[in-house]
């Protein structure tokens, strides 16, 4: 069966950094569009990153644009979210997602706090 799972969250200090990692299963991993999301408490789900099953290209929203860079291995069938310069705004659980054709699937989500 589809398995996505995250790793890779935890505390950390403003301005720090984090890796996210997203192994993934049950899928063809090179087909499929994969992105990331977070959600705070008490609001809605937010897209910040996804790269594309061609050509690796990448989109994120100005909120982490120049902090936030994904990246996969299809090797691996694992997406990254490398998390830079963090701000307590970034707070969040954060799921990956991956999207081919019909199917979309989630992982379970990891948490992210940024606090000092």
């Amino acid at each position: 069966q589809v398995q996505l799972v995250e790793s890779g969250g935890g505390l950390v200090q403003p301005g720090g950094s984090l890796r996210l990692s997203c192994a993934a299963s049950g899928f063809t991993f090179r087909s499929a569009v994969m992105s990331w999301y977070r959600q705070a408490p008490g609001k809605a789900r937010e897209l910040v990153a996804l790269i594309t099953s061609i050509g690796g290209g990448t989109n994120y929203p100005d909120s982490v644009k120049g902090r936030f860079f994904i990246s996969r291995d299809n090797a691996k069938s694992t997406v990254y979210l490398q998390m830079n310069s963090l701000k307590p705004e970034d707070t969040a659980v954060y799921y990956c997602k991956a999207a081919s054709g019909v199917f979309a699937y989630w992982g379970q989500g990891t948490q992210v706090t940024v606090s000092s």
